[in-house]
């Protein structure tokens, strides 16, 4: 997350930000808020909840990050009112990075299997050889391959695979890390790459890849992403889930970045980036709102609860659409207002994918291979939901379930799910149509898919016959 590494000198003089945060390595606690026995009793799903947050701003000049003290103190203060285990640790080098991560995965690996958990890293991160890095503090993010690999913590393998899939609950990674092109030190890094979410997991970037998440030169704000991060943490009601969390902060990050009075801001407006993977809804909440000195919720009349039903079981965009747009028009101040548009967004990007004639996915292809284990069935049926709202990993595991199928009709489903998923911004799909085409003798179709996944910013293997990563 570089503040702007050129432009550095030029936004400080259009923002007015000046300074230098250096701080030295620092690991502290903060306690969950409480509300009675509820949140302290473990065996109640979602209330035993762990959270690490790293900021790492003491780089080199120009490459320091004033901000980074400020987005882990407010974020740790969120997250404890949201009932969360805080460890918050600063400027971290190399050795006390992996140090700190490894004590956090075996405290989540000896937390019960409901529990809930989350890791949030700002600093400086890049690819090398598509592998994503977060770099310790006081390295050079400009410094040769072989030192930015040595002084890094590898997010996939350290973390990502080091956890224990939570199908009970939620593991939830945030990065608000550098995506910039750093093409010139690295030769072929081009940011972070793309990843797939273990299973129960939630992983979400700042921006997208190859695209730089801007950070303020003033201690005194949070970067964009962080901000509305915070913001919505402590303002969102209860019942939303962090699934739906994360894509408004998405969507937050996107409005406010766009309609920046800046145009330096605008221009660089960051698209964050979401691996979604989650096999249950969790709510930002689990106590009783009174018990949390929260307002109450109002209750949904029964026609209400019934349409916001229909909503939650719909599996074709076009439905979907009619049911939030009806729903938004009958109930705007329903308290499932605010997830209601978060669908309606979502079924509306869908419905321009499934637009592009390029993509052959149609309604009589929302449907699931026959037969499936129950509880794959469950999941699936889950992501066909998903995947209306223009969820692009859904999209992607519903296209590997057909591809089961040995049959023309599957294999045809198999192709059209993947462009779907492409056209939802998956990169990895995209790569793996790629190589379904060659498979097929079908070059040129690969080379289109390749470089569609390119551009969406996943890094393939060099060669596009070697197993993807």
């Amino acid at each position: 997350m570089p503040q702007l590494p050129g432009r550095r000198s030029a936004l400080q003089t259009l923002l007015g930000l000046a300074g230098v945060l250096s701080v030295a390595p620092l690991v502290f606690r903060l306690q969950p808020a409480r509300a009675g026995n509820v949140a302290s009793n473990s065996a109640a799903p979602y209330t035993h909840r762990l959270a690490l947050l790293i900021g790492n701003g003491d780089y080199p000049v120009p490459h320091d990050l004033p901000p980074i003290h400020k987005n882990v103190m407010d974020l740790g203060e969120a997250l404890a009112f949201r009932g969360f285990d805080v460890t918050q640790a600063m400027n971290l080098d190399e050795s006390s990075l992996q140090t700190t991560v490894n004590e956090f995965v075996k405290r989540v690996e000896q937390a019960p299997p409901n529990a809930v958990t989350l890791f949030y890293y700002a600093g400086h991160g890049l690819q090398v050889d598509s592998n994503n890095l977060l770099l310790g503090s006081g390295a050079n993010p400009t410094a040769p391959r072989r030192d930015l690999l040595a002084r890094s913590l590898v997010l996939q393998q350290k973390l990502l695979a080091a956890l224990p899939p939570r199908p009970q609950a939620l593991n939830i990674t945030v990065i608000d890390a550098c995506r910039t092109d750093l093409r010139n030190a690295l030769g072929d890094g081009e940011g972070l790459n793309q990843v797939e979410a273990p299973v129960g997991s939630l992983v979400c970037f700042s921006t997208g890849a190859g695209k730089p998440a801007v950070s303020p030169a003033s201690a005194d704000q949070n970067t964009f992403y962080t901000g509305a991060l915070v913001k919505l943490l402590r303002e969102s009601e209860g019942h939303i889930t962090f699934n739906d969390l994360f894509r408004m902060v998405k969507e937050d990050v996107e409005n406010t970045m766009l309609k920046h009075p800046l145009a330096a801001i605008r221009r660089l407006a960051q698209n964050p980036f979401i691996a979604d993977n989650a096999r249950v809804q969790v709510p930002l909440t689990v106590s009783a709102p009174a018990m949390l000195g929260l307002p109450a919720l109002q209750p949904m009349s029964p026609q209400e609860e019934a349409d916001w039903l229909a909503i939650q079981s719909t599996q074709w965009p076009v439905d979907l659409l009619r049911l939030c747009q009806s729903f938004l028009t009958s109930y705007p101040n329903s308290i499932q207002a605010k997830s209601v548009m978060v669908y309606q967004a979502g079924a509306q990007q869908a419905l321009s994918v499934l637009r592009n004639k390029e993509v052959k996915l149609f309604k009589t292809s929302f449907v699931l291979p026959q037969p499936l284990p129950s509880q794959l069935q469950v999941d699936a049926g889950a992501d066909l939901v998903r995947a209306a709202r223009g969820d692009k990993d859904a999209a992607a595991r519903i296209a590997r379930l057909h591809r089961q199928a040995d049959t023309e009709q599957g294999q045809l489903r198999y192709v059209g799910w993947l462009q779907y998923a492409g056209g939802l911004g998956n990169g990895i799909a995209s790569y793996e149509l790629a190589l379904y085409y060659r498979e097929a003798a079908q070059p040129l179709l690969a080379a289109q898919a390749e470089a569609q996944a390119r551009q969406l910013g996943y890094s393939p293997p060099r060669a596009l016959g070697h197993a993807r990563k």
